[in-house]
């Protein structure tokens, strides 16, 4: 009997037990290092000598229902994602949704050298593109030797 139930339904329970983790600890932010499974919008984070680079990937989300902060070195990308097509039909059913629809916030928490002054946001072609700028003290310099 475990067999059976293992052997079709191992997949869609570790599936369920994922978002589950995920909405118990979805409210935390993430570090530089870490990211939760499922989030959105997926991340990509680097960092230059002179900045942290931070791509968030959010296809079909409008420029203007993104909003990009910073407090208390917290990076918090937030904003709503409206569904592609319109529901026309009242008797029409959905049997699959993959797309992820509605309001989102990720919260990316930053190295002490980031400098909440020097930030710059660009969204083209659902990717929305953060260059965060490191303070001056912490970029690497040459150390001349006597």
């Amino acid at each position: 009997m475990s067999d059976l139930y293992f052997g079709t339904d191992l997949f869609s329970e570790f599936d369920r037990l994922q978002r589950q983790m995920a909405n118990l600890f979805g409210t935390f932010p993430s570090s530089l290092r870490a990211s939760r499974l499922g989030a959105f919008p997926p991340v990509n984070i680097g960092a230059t000598d002179d900045s942290i680079q931070i791509v968030a990937f959010a296809p079909g989300v409008n420029a203007a229902e993104l909003d990009v902060s910073i407090d208390k070195g917290l990076l918090t990308i937030s904003g709503e994602r409206k569904p592609a097509q319109p529901d026309t039909s009242e008797d029409s059913r959905v049997y699959a949704q993959e797309r992820f629809i509605g309001a989102f916030r990720r919260v990316i928490e930053l190295p002490e050298n980031a400098d909440p002054d020097k930030v710059q946001a660009h969204y083209e072609n659902g990717c929305l593109s953060i260059a965060i700028g490191k303070r001056e003290s912490s970029k690497p310099r040459a150390i001349t030797v006597q």
